[in-house]
């Protein structure tokens, strides 16, 4: 049923974007998923309640733009294609790795293609956006040349963070931390005066590189100290300062500072205004500073320096301890911090700016706000944005021969000046013809991802689309790329356009597996949507995921509530089923307490799933309506008004009651539904009523169905229990008559209740 209303969709192109409609515009800002593996059931999901969102927005009368993109640069895709085609990046000819990327990447593509179309998602998959063609990295080059003009880049000559097994340079919206077991080793330094000084580090092999020892101030142990000279191990003699980094709880609180363990390094370096020594190089190994241990990994030396110190006498003890360690976001590689030149972004000055705009985009949930607002308040440096890989938007650089200087092209078209000549004859600082060096670096990928409300509405490459759009209405994804791709995007958006990239911000949260762990290939616990999509169908899935959590909540993979979904959408068939037996009275005939009373209780549905929509929150909608269907209309309305429905000897105006009542609550039941179990409602939409059901807005509250009668529900409900239970104790079939006497409050509904239990009133 699936597959043959989805192809349907695709005839009638149901969810194509018309731009010259005159009702108001909505475009989302699509997440581009990395092309560089499968999807788990997170991400499945995930999309799946986006498609939600530009479904709710299409059934509240707006003209919604929900572009679909693939990502295909960077990191990402490059580690994979290294892993897929068992190479390293550095011993392959550039194009030929290229062109290793790009075949991955298509492969990948369409696994993903295939299951969001699969899902149900009512995006535009006739225009694809990839990240890495012609018209993205064109316009990815614009912003950044324009940027340059602006004044905004610059190069420098700073430490950084750098991954040693991809030899690049990374931002810190890039570096993750996790807990690694290492060796905490106490060493013998000592003074001028012969004494002896005991520091603790977790990193021996950067001893040639101490260039002091550092007490926190607030220390009394060491105060003797300041001003004075030790002598390491290596017998280099080195100053003792007082500064805040040292932390006098961790190991003997005195701590030695070389170039570079950690970012606190560098800072106290800057500070104390002492010369760095470059240890380690570009690959990881250590340099001729190193002495004896050059060549070596990190690795290697840590375990030969703390071999010869241990020979020599130096070592007092060491050891194990858990110690969080910053690694690179893409292959796990311990990080190492490496000054080379790179470009930089400035976005320091930017940040009480982005701090303002977050104030004025309406965050979903409210409270998730805090995830930018934390980043925001650990921001020390500007955004490093140059890499030293090949599969990304190279920057648009050539250098002039003779003097050096850097030239950027005209703004409009991909450049590649690293297999490109430089589109100029003369360099227009020395007018020299010598000719130009191309930049052979590109860009970092969250340089082409920050852009993506910009590409996708026509920035750059479609004027008319853009003046009807602007930037993006919605920006959703995950909780845990707010660092990079939110933060980025509104600081690029704000560079370009001085405003807001969104007026609403819609961050999720994760998929979890049974065992509430997030999802990784190494724990061999990732749960892929294939099965269930083929066991359950993609409204289960859609159901799944809207009913288990409040919106920016983790959630459990349950098969078990997987299927428990899936046995209400056949709940759903056979209530439509039994309904449709029925005729659609065409005006509406005098109604019965007991209609008044389940379009009194459809009243109160449509207003709590309004709600949640406002909020773009799915679950308050989907348990509401599966509750209202499963415990409320099928098992107690329907059944007490069967016998009119049926007719037989009641009154025709009677059975024309049930009949519209019937009707109308299921119309509403399908319209509220739509945007999460979209193939369903509308096949049955389709069957009954003809057109499609998400071509229809939203239900509003009816103010002549608001009546006393709402307020027996909870009493009618538990009437109806108590009778069936008494038959089931006294084994008697539903059908059986029973005495009973009807509460003087449920009078209203006698004859509907006498009908439904067979009662002989006592």
């Amino acid at each position: 049923m699936e597959l043959e209303i989805q192809k349907i969709w695709e005839e009638e192109k149901l969810f194509k974007f018309d731009p010259e409609s005159p009702k108001p515009k909505f475009s989302i800002d699509t997440p581009p998923p990395y092309a560089s593996g499968r999807w788990h059931m997170g991400a499945a999901i995930h999309y799946s309640q986006i498609d939600m969102v530009a479904r709710t927005m299409r059934m509240r009368g707006y003209e919604t733009f929900f572009p679909f993109g693939i990502d295909r640069n960077g990191l990402p895709v490059e580690v994979q294609a290294e892993r897929h085609y068992g190479v390293n990046m550095f011993d392959v000819p550039r194009e030929k790795f290229i062109e290793m990327c790009k075949k991955f990447l298509d492969e990948a593509e369409n696994d993903i293609l295939s299951i969001a179309k699969r899902l149900g998602l009512s995006a535009d998959f006739d225009h694809l956006y990839r990240t890495d063609s012609d018209l993205w990295r064109a316009v990815t080059q614009k912003t950044f040349i324009d940027a340059w003009n602006a004044g905004l880049v610059y190069e420098d000559y700073k430490p950084n963070n750098y991954c040693p097994r991809c030899r690049t340079t990374l931002a810190d919206a890039e570096v993750e931390y996790e807990e690694r077991r290492t060796l905490l080793v106490y060493l013998k330094f000592k003074t001028e005066d012969g004494e002896d000084i005991i520091i603790a580090t977790t990193r021996p092999e950067l001893l040639p590189a101490c260039k002091a020892l550092i007490f926190n101030p607030a220390d009394d142990r060491y105060t003797s100290l300041e001003g004075k000279y030790a002598i390491t191990p290596l017998g280099e003699k080195v100053p003792i300062y007082k500064h805040h980094y040292a932390k006098p709880e961790f190991g003997t609180g005195i701590v030695m500072v070389c170039s570079y363990g950690d970012k606190a390094d560098v800072e106290v370096f800057r500070d104390l205004g002492l010369r760095p020594v470059v240890i380690i190089d570009e690959n990881g190994r250590m340099t001729g500073k190193a002495g004896k241990y050059k060549g070596m990994t990190v690795q290697e030396a840590k375990e030969a320096v703390i071999k010869d110190l241990e020979e020599e006498g130096y070592v007092v003890k060491k050891e194990e301890i858990v110690q969080r360690v910053p690694k690179c976001w893409r292959c796990g590689t311990a990080i190492e911090i490496i000054a080379m030149r790179e470009y930089y972004l400035k976005q320091k000055e930017f940040v009480d700016q982005i701090r303002k705009l977050a104030g004025k985009m309406r965050f979903h949930p409210k409270w998730s706000v805090q995830y930018l607002e934390n980043w925001l308040d650990s921001i020390k440096t500007d955004w490093p944005i140059s890499r030293r890989r090949y599969y990304g938007t190279e920057i648009p650089i050539w250098y002039c021969k003779s003097c050096g200087k850097p030239v950027l092209p005209p703004a409009g078209r991909y450049y590649k000046p690293w297999k490109e000549d430089a589109p100029y004859d003369r360099c227009p600082y020395c007018g020299s013809r010598e000719g130009f060096e191309g930049e052979t670096r590109v860009f970092d990928t969250w340089m082409d991802s920050s852009i993506s409300p910009l590409v996708y509405n026509g920035y750059g490459w479609n004027e008319n689309l853009f003046q009807k759009l602007g930037s993006s209405s919605l920006r959703p994804q995950g909780k845990d790329i707010v660092r990079t791709w939110l933060f980025y995007t509104l600081l690029r958006v704000y560079q370009i356009l001085k405003k807001p990239a969104f007026e609403h911000v819609w961050l999720s949260g994760l998929g979890l597996d049974p065992r509430g762990r997030a999802m990784h290939r190494h724990l061999g616990n990732v749960i892929y949507p294939w099965p269930f999509l083929k066991k359950y169908g993609a409204d289960a899935v859609r159901m799944f995921g809207a009913m288990e959590a409040h919106h920016g909540s983790d959630y459990r993979i349950s098969e078990e509530r997987i299927e428990g979904a899936f046995k209400f959408l056949q709940k759903l068939w056979n209530v439509a089923r039994f309904i449709s037996i029925f005729p659609e009275p065409e005006e509406q005939p005098p109604l019965t307490p007991t209609d008044l009373w389940i379009l009194g209780e459809t009243n109160n549905l449509i207003k709590v799933a309004l709600k949640g929509y406002d909020e773009l929150d799915f679950f308050d909608p989907a348990v509401n309506i599966r509750h209202f269907v499963w415990e409320i209309f099928a098992p107690h309305y329907i059944e007490m008004v069967k016998h009119r429905a049926y007719g037989g000897e009641t009154d025709k105006s009677l059975q024309l009651a049930a009949w519209w009542t019937l009707h109308q609550v299921l119309r509403i039941i399908l319209r509220l539904a739509a945007p999460i179990i979209p193939h369903i409602t509308d096949f049955i939409w389709r069957k009954i009523y003809g057109g499609s059901v998400h071509k229809q807005l939203f239900p509003e509250p009816n103010p002549e169905w608001e009546t006393e009668y709402v307020n027996y529900g909870e009493s009618i409900m538990n009437f109806n229990s108590r009778i069936w239970k008494e038959k089931k104790a006294k084994n008697l079939p539903l059908t059986a008559p029973i005495s009973a006497k009807i509460p003087e409050e449920l009078a209203p509904f006698r004859e509907d209740l006498i009908k439904l239990h067979n009662i002989t009133e006592t």
